[in-house]
């Protein structure tokens, strides 16, 4: 079973990122469940939408299937962001096995990209979802970006990977040998190329950023010459 931790809106224009924050939480709780990753989702920018830099939230995958791990796991990561409350951040968390997200929430996280949505259409999604959802401060906004942190990753074909396998370690340019013993599943040209074989250089010596695609961990590339360098894809 994956069990899927949603957070947003943990930041001021100053402190830690969202995402840096769920790779910390990720890595704590990987000491006692088996993490497969973190996915950075986008979300829709507007005036009306309050947000610290790029409007997005950041979703960790859980995978277990021990009796009451969902609740340790919901509480584990919310006592973190407490402990790590930043003022001016108005945080919220969700969580939820991957089995109970069913269309309305997937219907949510679309929405999200693309229009505002409310506090109150996210806790009343929640609440017939039986969804855990808290907000943990200021004005608890973060409590819609969790919820469609949730529908996103339940499709499966959305945002990229901040933490999956050895990812992060793959900077500059390495053989796509490297790559794939990282944990990619593969790579592929945005034309539709498959890459097996070759150099890929990430840009500004930073790590590759894969997509999940079907249930894939897959990064895309662009030829440039001799070597192929990885693409970032919100």
């Amino acid at each position: 079973m994956t069990f899927l931790l949603s957070i947003d809106d943990t930041d001021n224009l100053q402190s830690r990122g969202t995402g840096r924050l769920a790779r910390s939480i990720a890595s704590a709780l990987a000491d006692h469940y088996p993490v497969s990753g973190v996915t950075r989702h986008q979300l829709y920018v507007h005036p009306d939408i309050p947000f610290t830099s790029h409007n997005s939230c950041a979703v960790i995958h859980i995978e277990t299937s021990a009796a009451g791990a969902e609740a340790d796991i919901f509480s584990f990561a919310r006592s973190m962001m407490m402990d790590d409350f930043v003022e001016g951040s108005d945080p919220g968390i969700a969580g939820a096995p991957g089995e109970k997200l069913g269309p309305a929430v997937v219907a949510f996280g679309r929405d999200a990209k693309q229009t505002v949505l409310t506090q109150q259409h996210a806790r009343g999604l929640a609440k017939n979802c039986d969804i855990r959802l808290e907000g943990l401060g200021g004005t608890e906004d973060g409590v819609i970006g969790a919820m469609a942190g949730l529908g996103l990753a339940r499709a499966g074909n959305d945002g990229r990977f901040l933490m999956a396998g050895t990812i992060r370690a793959c900077r500059g340019t390495c053989t796509t040998e490297e790559l794939f013993a990282a944990g990619i599943d593969e790579i592929w040209t945005l034309d539709g190329k498959p890459v097996e074989k070759g150099y890929i250089s990430s840009p500004e010596g930073k790590s590759v950023k894969p997509c999940p695609v079907n249930g894939r961990i897959v990064l895309f590339v662009r030829e440039t010459g001799s070597i192929y360098e990885a693409v970032k894809r919100d």
